[in-house]
C-alpha cells in the first residue's frame, strides 16, 4: 500500500509525524511536500494530483483546519475526498464514498487522533453495492 501525503506549513509536523508513523507500519509513503513552507492551495494539489495520476492508494492532505485542503482537492476530477477529524468518518467515508483522499487540521487533532484517522481510512475497502450509485454521480461533477 503506497500513502501519499502532503502538508502546508501549518500541517508540516503533524505530517512528519505520520510520515514516521506509517512507515513503521510498514506502508510505502510517499511525500509530496518535503518543503516546510507551503500553502494550502500547493500542498493539496500535489497530493490529489499524485492521486489522479495513480502514484499511491491512499491520500492525506493536512493543514490547520482541514478545510481548505479540501475545497482545493474537490476540484480534481476522479479524485474523492473528505474533511475528517474523527476514526468513524475516516472509515465510512472510504467505505461507503470510495474517498481516495482525506483532509486532517493539525489544529483540530493531535498525532494520535491523526493515527487513529489514517489507520481507519488506509486499512478500510470500498464497500461498493449500493453505495456505488453516489459514486458515480460524485464523479460525475467535475
Amino acid at each position: 500500500m503506497k500513502v501519499i501525503l502532503g502538508a502546508d506549513k501549518q500541517g508540516y509536523a503533524l505530517k512528519e509525524h505520520l510520515k514516521t508513523y506509517l512507515e513503521n507500519k510498514g506502508y510505502t509513503v510517499i511525500d509530496k511536500t518535503p518543503e516546510d513552507n507551503l500553502d494550502f492551495v500547493d500542498s493539496a494539489s500535489r497530493v490529489a494530483k499524485a492521486i489522479q495520476a495513480k502514484e499511491g492508494d491512499r491520500g492525506i492532505a493536512i493543514d490547520e483546519y482541514g478545510a481548505g485542503s479540501f475545497m482545493v482537492a474537490t476540484k480534481f476530477k476522479g479524485v474523492i475526498v473528505a474533511e475528517t477529524s474523527d476514526e468513524h468518518s475516516s472509515k465510512m467515508t472510504r467505505g461507503h464514498n470510495n474517498a481516495s483522499m482525506i483532509t486532517l487540521g493539525s489544529g483540530m487533532v493531535g498525532e494520535r487522533l491523526a493515527e487513529g484517522c489514517a489507520d481507519a481510512f488506509i486499512e478500510n475497502e470500498y464497500a461498493g453495492g449500493r453505495h456505488q450509485v453516489r459514486v458515480d454521480m460524485l464523479d460525475r461533477m467535475c
